[in-house]
């Protein structure tokens, strides 16, 4: 992670394809395309793929979030669990339908607890959105049983965890819907971009209606088509499609390597008694792209967090004093609870998050490294992390 450490001809190869076409939008001027079709030819990849029967490109991974909220109906006044621990997108996308971020804790896997989303659950919840933060997952068989005693839509946010399985299933295709994310930083990139995922086919009509204006996209005449619904511009582009096309040829490719690297570190950082490493569920598989560990203490976690920067590890996240990814640093959307436009209770007490992610560090794996930097970096992440500790 990320993908563009690996770009390369086959990227180049898909990418002139459409600009010999001339054609850089998705929808019409069939006459021009010479049969190029990139974002139909992601689409189909990708329910292969995932294994679903559905998948609509969207422009973003928060595109995505809003477009399969909006698909199920999610809209004023519903309420949507989602974690403490997340990107702001999360609450950006829940806000622009009109619907209710709710926050809830985290536990030891960096995720949705489902005991705190079960505490969470009022007569307006309409969704829980649990977010596979650094390549793993939230416990899906225990969420999904709550949403099935409450009749509720399980959202899965897998911008961070494309290729990860639970059960043997793809991270996105567990749930009612699923999202991705394809920016520059994610495991597979198109730059931007996004995708929903869904088994359910009035989702997937909704999705790929209100992604582009409310276009039904019936017939050859672009301008005769209907728009049964309201929707936005939330398109992806031929460019950036013809990427991603090219990257998810190479996604199981990146996974492997992922694994490898990531195995690498966990090895070596498991000699020192004193770090513990985040939870994966039962038959959950991650995508490796983030190696997250536990020191015994908040105080020595933002010890060894500095110790490694200043000994030029640069790609470890110590998220409990993040601005965009933890609920503390959150003070805009605090704002609207202060200020009565969101209820009280969107807040509330997060003891139990700050108890994780106060502990955590994360660290990136990437996919230009070699094995025998992979080895020369996890000894010197040892020796730092023992010095601290001593």
């Amino acid at each position: 992670m990320p993908g563009f450490e690996l770009f390369g001809e086959q990227e180049k190869k898909e990418v002139l394809e459409v600009l010999d076409t001339g054609v850089l939008m998705r929808y019409g001027f069939d006459g021009m395309r010479n049969n190029q079709w990139k974002a139909k030819e992601l689409e189909v990849a990708l329910i292969k793929r995932m294994n679903v029967k559905h998948a609509q490109l969207v422009s973003s991974g928060t595109a995505a979030l809003t477009v399969a909220l909006a698909s199920a109906r999610i809209g004023k006044g519903d309420e949507v669990i989602m974690p403490t621990f997340t990107f702001v997108a999360s609450f950006e996308a829940i806000l622009a339908l009109g619907a209710i971020p709710v926050l809830v804790d985290v536990d030891d896997t960096l995720t949705l607890s489902p005991a705190a989303v079960e505490k969470a659950i009022t007569n307006k919840t309409k969704a829980v959105m649990p977010v596979h933060m650094c390549g793993s997952m939230a416990d899906l068989k225990s969420l999904k049983a709550i949403c099935n005693t409450h009749k509720l839509l399980l959202l899965e946010d897998a911008c961070q965890a494309i290729g990860g399985t639970y059960e043997g299933k793809p991270l996105g295709s567990y749930g009612d819907l699923g999202c991705f994310s394809f920016d520059f930083v994610k495991t597979i990139t198109s730059g931007e971009g996004g995708a929903v995922i869904t088994n359910n086919e009035n989702y997937a009509i909704n999705a790929d209606n209100y992604s582009d204006h409310g276009h039904d996209h019936i017939g050859k005449d672009r301008g005769a088509e209907q728009h049964t619904l309201l929707g936005y511009n939330f398109r992806i582009s031929e460019l950036h499609a013809a990427v991603g096309i090219a990257q998810l040829r190479k996604l199981d490719d990146f996974i492997a390597i992922q694994q490898k690297r990531y195995t690498i570190l966990q090895n070596a950082l498991a000699t020192i008694p004193e770090i513990t490493f985040r939870r994966v569920p039962d038959t959950g598989v991650e995508n490796y792209s983030f190696l997250s560990f536990y020191l015994p203490s908040e105080e020595l976690a933002k010890k060894v967090n500095k110790a490694l920067k200043d000994g030029g590890i640069d790609v470890c996240f110590y998220w409990f004093d993040n601005n965009w990814h933890y609920y503390r640093k959150w003070n805009h959307l605090k704002a609207l609870q202060e200020s009565g436009d969101l209820p009280a209770y969107s807040f509330s007490d997060f003891s139990l998050s700050d108890t994780y992610v106060s502990r955590n560090i994360s660290c990136l794996i990437k996919l230009g490294w070699t094995e025998e930097e992979m080895k020369l970096r996890a000894e010197k992440m040892v020796a730092i992390v023992k010095e601290v500790l001593a």
